[in-house]
């Protein structure tokens, strides 16, 4: 399977998920280089819990890169953020470029 969005992958992040949350504050999974696509521009989202917030990056990516909401995310302007919401872009027999959006904070 060919990756039809690859020349748009310009871009590496470093991903950390969550893994867990507790008395000590939230734990994260190493991390990972991401090749994607970096929108540095601030948007209206809705979260998990369905409140809108801010978002000041949104990041295309590869479909199949999977992380939790309130993963950690390396931007390359040394920024660190954390994941808002995920979104799935699936054309299932349509054969079109399947990715996904992330919104961080």
């Amino acid at each position: 399977m060919t990756d039809d969005l690859a020349d748009f992958w310009v871009h590496t992040v470093t991903v950390e998920a969550l893994t867990g949350s507790g008395g000590m504050g939230d734990t994260y999974a190493a991390p990972v280089p991401l090749l994607c696509f970096v929108d540095d521009k601030r948007r209206l989202v809705r979260s998990a819990s369905g409140e809108e917030v801010i978002s000041e990056t949104t990041i295309y990516a590869p479909k199949g890169t999977s992380l939790p909401d309130q993963s950690r995310v390396n931007l390359p302007s040394g920024r660190a953020a954390l994941v808002i919401s995920t979104s799935i872009f699936d054309s299932a027999a349509l054969d079109l470029p399947d990715h996904i959006v992330l919104a961080l904070t």
